[in-house]
């Protein structure tokens, strides 16, 4: 060591851990920078693509509209003719599946990210039968319909989700338990929901059925507006909600001791999602595996991103779009329900996915 380095130590150069560290932080920094790179790229393909997704349904139909005549009249140009077809008749049933399926996504993403578990979604933990079961219960006793019936189908959802929580509390809530409870309780109000039907009237119980199916029939912008008056504060509130998600998926007594309220923020969280759940369920019925898929494949869109809120929600909305346009107008000259078409893409998809994970040695 020269005499000028003993002497003037804060000159040397820095050790080797510091150059790892040094080193170690500027990799984090490149995997954040990238991954919020991808995920804005995937935010703006999907944006697109439900764009898209949006104007094929207002463009096909019995009457076909050219796709530039669509967008001029959503910009306010068109005739009189296509601005009826369009705007009345085509745009509040295409807005509606959006917003639906971006709220069972948005929804999906929220239960399966705090409980961490891939099953821990609205229509498998008895959220979205929990709001069945009231909307059937108020259709079918008392002739419910129109907002009665949607208010019935939220006061549904929130009920069940207080009695799952009540049912899987422990000195706290563990997701695992949540999920076995919540998968209890839609199956007694799936049978509260068979008895409904089979007692009652034959066509009381035919029009029950075709809203449990899941349907975008006859949506006007009647059902429109109350469906956007609910999700224009409660998105924003999920997203507000979600900061805690970080210190909560590190466990219970990590994101205390990160100073974290953890009861409060999965109740606030959970109250978040089932209220999404419930919303789009009373204008939509229980459109089942959107919310269940819809997380999955956003977090395979962006892996680094931790719980995707925003794919999921985009994902969800270009899931049912898509999955309403094969309903009306790719399975030959009957139109089905939307659910259908989700059931049938959602039940191969699981089976693929706990493949995959088997594959690869995961349990989910």
């Amino acid at each position: 060591m020269s005499r000028e380095t003993a002497e003037h130590p804060a000159k040397a150069g820095p050790s080797p851990r510091d150059e790892r560290l040094a080193d170690a932080v500027r990799e984090v920094v490149r995997v954040r920078r990238t991954g919020r790179a991808r995920s804005t790229t995937v935010c703006l393909v999907l944006s697109a693509a439900v764009f898209a997704a949006l104007c094929l349904s207002l463009a096909y139909g019995d009457l076909m509209i050219p796709v530039g005549d669509v967008i001029a009249t959503l910009a306010g140009g068109g005739d009189a003719g296509t601005q009826f077809v369009v705007l009345e008749l085509r745009l509040p049933r295409a807005l509606i599946g959006l917003l639906v399926g971006a709220a069972f996504g948005l929804s999906g993403a929220v239960f399966q990210t705090l409980l961490r578990n891939p099953l821990a979604s609205p229509d498998v933990i008895g959220i979205s039968a929990g709001a069945s079961a009231a909307a059937v219960l108020a259709g079918v006793t008392f002739g419910a319909s129109g907002y009665a019936l949607s208010a019935s189908a939220v006061v549904g959802s929130v009920l069940s989700a207080a009695a799952i929580y009540a049912l899987a509390w422990r000195q706290g809530v563990a997701g695992y338990r949540l999920v076995l409870v919540g998968i209890g309780m839609g199956a007694a109000l799936s049978s509260v929901i068979s008895h409904l039907l089979t007692s009652s009237d034959v066509s009381v119980a035919q029009n029950a059925l075709a809203w449990l199916t899941g349907s975008l029939n006859g949506r006007s912008w009647k059902q429109f507006w109350p469906l956007l008056a609910a999700l224009v504060p409660l998105v924003p509130a999920t997203f507000a909600a979600a900061r805690s998600l970080r210190a909560l998926q590190l466990g219970d007594d990590t994101a205390m001791g990160l100073g974290s309220r953890v009861e409060r923020g999965r109740l606030v969280l959970i109250g978040c999602g089932v209220a999404l759940a419930g919303v789009a369920t009373g204008a939509a019925g229980p459109v089942t595996f959107v919310a269940f898929v819809a997380a999955p494949i956003a977090r395979r869109l962006v892996p680094r991103q931790g719980a995707a809120l925003l794919p999921a929600a985009l994902t969800g909305a270009l899931i049912v779009l898509l999955a309403d346009f094969t309903a009306q107008h790719l399975l030959g000259a009957t139109q089905y329900p939307v659910g259908v078409v989700t059931s049938v893409i959602g039940a191969p998809y699981l089976l693929w996915l706990l493949a995959g994970a088997n594959r690869v040695g995961k349990g989910g």
